[in-house]
């Protein structure tokens, strides 16, 4: 991928009853060195955060977030966003509404720290922040998981499981490949894969039809309109003998994840498909080890150094 470490890049708060102040905290003196990234969240959270941890960072509060201006190296820098509501999930897509125009306005990357899913299903309609990031933007997502050794994109992410053949059709697919293979070759992306592996949907990709016609139809329209696609493989089998550089696409969320993040531990999220890169570390808010220094760093870094 391209080494933007250069460039200047917007960090999304996300939510603050998590892992997430810490990772950016124990990263800065590293990264303070490489690039200029800017906080976009609730200055009062971060303070809170910092003051219980004892840390001794700095805050520093930027009012030009466009430009930069007033940007001091050893200090951690935040763009403040008041809680304007009484509610916390309006609070965050507020946070996330204005760290999105402003990456659609200069292109800097925006890295968005995890969010509790739970609190936003609670009150609306929600997928994820690739889905609605589309939604907000007018615009189709992929969600690519990117990885040191290999990378995977499922066609549906965050739904009940029952739910995925209701959600997928040869038609469906057929768009969602289409558009797939669109934004790989987009260049703010400069990704270069060597091949792409399409898995089976059925386990033994049907086992000649008798379990489903699934794999049958995947693998007419895979050798018939997508030549730079193989597939499809058998999903219990599939990363065996993985090769870097390689992307596998499946019909669903774990079928791929999990073999991805046994393997990857400097992985990351890359939404395709918007005007800007926005990337997101593989992990979640970590709950349960928050104020414990426990926390893993590493997809953080892959976010912020590529």
């Amino acid at each position: 991928m391209i080494n933007s470490s250069k460039k200047k890049k917007y960090v999304f708060l996300g939510d603050t009853n998590s892992v997430n102040i810490e990772i950016i905290l124990k990263s800065h003196s590293f990264l303070k060195e490489k690039l200029q990234y800017l906080l976009v969240g609730n200055k009062l959270e971060l303070e809170k955060y910092v003051k219980r941890i004892k840390s001794k960072i700095k805050i520093n509060e930027i009012f030009d977030p466009i430009n930069f201006y007033n940007y001091k190296k050893n200090y951690v820098n935040i763009f403040n966003i008041e809680d304007i509501y009484r509610d916390k999930y309006k609070n965050l897509l507020n946070q996330i509404n204005l760290a999105n125009k402003l990456s659609c306005y200069t292109k800097y990357d925006l890295i968005t720290m995890p969010i509790n899913k739970s609190i936003m299903k609670k009150n609306f309609k929600f997928i994820g922040l690739t889905e609605y990031l589309g939604k907000l933007n007018n615009c189709e997502t992929t969600m690519l998981m990117y990885g040191e050794n290999f990378s995977v994109i499922p066609l549906t992410t965050h739904i009940n499981l029952k739910n995925v053949s209701k959600n997928l059709n040869e038609i469906v697919i057929k768009k969602k490949l289409d558009l797939i293979m669109s934004f790989l070759k987009l260049r703010r992306y400069d990704l270069n894969f060597k091949e792409i592996k399409f898995l089976c949907y059925n386990p033994h990709c049907g086992e000649d039809n008798t379990i489903g016609i699934e794999d049958k139809i995947l693998n007419h329209l895979i050798s018939k309109s997508f030549k730079k696609i193989s597939g499809p493989y058998p999903a219990d089998s599939a990363f065996n003998n993985y090769k870097k550089n390689t992307l596998y696409i499946s019909t669903y969320h774990d079928q791929a994840l999990i073999p991805y993040k046994i393997v990857n531990k400097k992985g990351f999220n890359l939404t395709l498909g918007l005007s800007y890169r926005r990337l997101s570390p593989a992990h979640g808010t970590a709950e349960d080890i928050i104020f414990k220094n426990l926390s893993n760093n590493s997809s953080y870094l892959a976010c912020m150094l590529n």
